[in-house]
């Protein structure tokens, strides 16, 4: 990707699942300057030292709620990736305010330092939780978007920085997904835990994450959301797919669907497909309300069709056999059925 050649990248909560999987896969297809890894888990950046010990990559331990301590880390940095978030629907059911301390006025803090620094471009990581938003860690996600876009949106056209987002769902295999649950407990031979089988989730695995944010990165205007038009599955096929995949026979006991769950989620609103630009595997969301805060009052702009959501009842669906060939392609279930 040449527009990465020569860049210093920064990337937020730098040691969870997404970045380390870009770590790997910017040193490996770019020519970067350099890497910022940031994020305030000490023990994992001491094991990712050791593991990548390669000279591009600094480390820097700290939280984006310290607004001086994220300005001073950016200093030099080219792009940002922002990663750093609270994502565990029950942390932020129990405890919002840490939600928004982290969700929304750590993302101001990383713009604040983006605009300061004059970084090229931000591209923020959202989830599928923040359309039509239910539960705490949606609602905060959908001020975090909400936040960027008015923040692009005041932008003028002779400001440097540029600011995106993109939003996707459930990631296979990161930290806290079903997945590693469902193996944890065929390993352990006790029943799969599973809320409701006919309950849909959206399936993507790590790489496609990485693809989308990159597609962001090359291709966002200020205020762009973008989404990849990902399959979905029924939790009852996920299920069954983990357990034929190791052969085994394990019972699956129905826990009921907990408070801040939804039966199917929703990656694009229908007021968003209504606006949106198809560019293939992706859309393309451009921001609706314009840079002219009396105009919004007096003359609308939103489009509004007959088109339904993107969201998991609806999206191309996942058949088991699909399902397994999809976990098969994770380099952890690899590792464990080898």
């Amino acid at each position: 990707m040449t527009e990465l050649i020569g860049k210093t990248i920064m990337i937020t909560g730098g040691t969870g699942s997404f970045g380390r999987a870009v770590l790997n896969r910017l040193l490996s297809e770019n020519e970067v300057a350099g890497i910022v890894v940031f994020s305030r888990d000490e023990k994992k950046q001491h094991d990712m030292r050791l593991a990548f010990n390669n000279p591009k990559i600094q480390f820097e331990i700290g939280d984006v709620r310290d607004e001086r301590r994220v300005m001073r880390a950016m200093r030099g940095v080219d792009m940002v990736f922002h990663a750093a978030a609270m994502k565990q629907v029950p942390s932020c059911e129990f405890f919002p305010m840490e939600a928004v301390q982290t969700n929304i006025i750590g993302t101001n803090n990383v713009i604040d330092a983006a605009l300061h620094h004059s970084v090229e471009r931000l591209v923020v990581l959202s989830t599928d939780k923040a359309a039509y938003p239910v539960n705490a860690m949606g609602c905060s996600k959908m001020m975090m978007e909400k936040l960027m876009i008015a923040r692009a949106q005041a932008q003028k056209a002779s400001d440097p920085s540029i600011m995106c987002g993109v939003r996707y769902g459930n990631v296979l295999y990161s930290r806290g997904s079903v997945v590693p649950l469902f193996v944890d407990q065929i390993q352990r031979g006790v029943s799969l835990t599973a809320t409701h089988l006919g309950m849909t989730r959206f399936l993507m695995p790590l790489s496609d994450a990485i693809d989308l944010v990159l597609h962001a990165l090359r291709n966002g205007r200020n205020g762009d959301m973008f989404i990849r038009k990902a399959p979905a599955c029924e939790i009852g096929d996920l299920a069954q797919a983990c357990l034929n995949l190791f052969g085994a026979s394990n019972a699956v006991e129905i826990i009921g669907i907990r408070a801040g769950e939804k039966m199917h989620e929703t990656l694009a609103t229908a007021e968003e497909v209504a606006r949106a630009d198809d560019q293939g595997e992706y859309w393309r969301i451009p921001c609706d309300t314009g840079q002219s805060f009396d105009k919004y009052f007096v003359r609308g702009t939103a489009q509004i069709g007959n088109t339904p959501p993107f969201d998991s009842k609806n999206a191309s669906r996942l058949s088991v056999n699909e399902v397994q060939n999809l976990l098969l392609s994770l380099p952890e279930i690899s590792t464990i059925l080898n």
